[in-house]
């Protein structure tokens, strides 16, 4: 496998982390939506709870593809310096 075809590999994986924790990012809600309680935006129990157990989601796959991203680059950098 020549070095150009690992590079191209290695940048399509980065690539696909990039979007996927953007959009893991995006897809949660803001910790300041229940600031609105006293002006009518209380929430019911279940959709708290529901709110919550989407976010703990997100939250957890948000952890995991951070740090698969990093670990990717930093693996990255390391090959590309000792290939050279």
């Amino acid at each position: 496998m020549t070095m150009g075809v690992l590079e191209i590999i290695f940048g399509i994986v980065l690539l696909l982390f990039s979007i996927a924790i953007i959009l893991v990012v995006l897809l949660q809600e803001g910790h300041q939506h229940q600031l609105g309680a006293i002006t009518g935006g209380a929430d019911t129990f279940l959709s708290k709870n529901k709110a919550r157990s989407i976010d703990a989601f997100l939250s957890r796959w948000t952890k995991f593809i951070a740090l698969g991203f990093f670990v990717l680059v930093i693996v990255m950098n390391i090959i590309m310096y000792f290939t050279k």
